[in-house]
């Protein structure tokens, strides 16, 4: 496959781009929100996780002494 000229390139990138179904401002909003929802509900689910890691070590690493 020949290597197409700067310019060519350039037209071709420009016609692909138009192609491009790009996403409402209602979308990106609805989107943004849900991952900050999930991100929330994930740090909160890995802090209990984490809680009760630390005090089963803690119940097992106090037994020996």
């Amino acid at each position: 496959m020949a290597r197409p000229n700067p310019m060519q390139f350039l037209r071709q990138v420009r016609q692909e781009a138009s192609k491009v179904t790009w996403p409402t401002r209602k979308e990106t909003v609805v989107s943004t929100i849900m991952v900050f929802i999930f991100v929330a509900i994930m740090a909160f689910f890995f802090l209990i996780i984490d809680q009760l890691t630390n005090l089963g070590v803690g119940f097992i690493l106090g037994l020996g002494g």
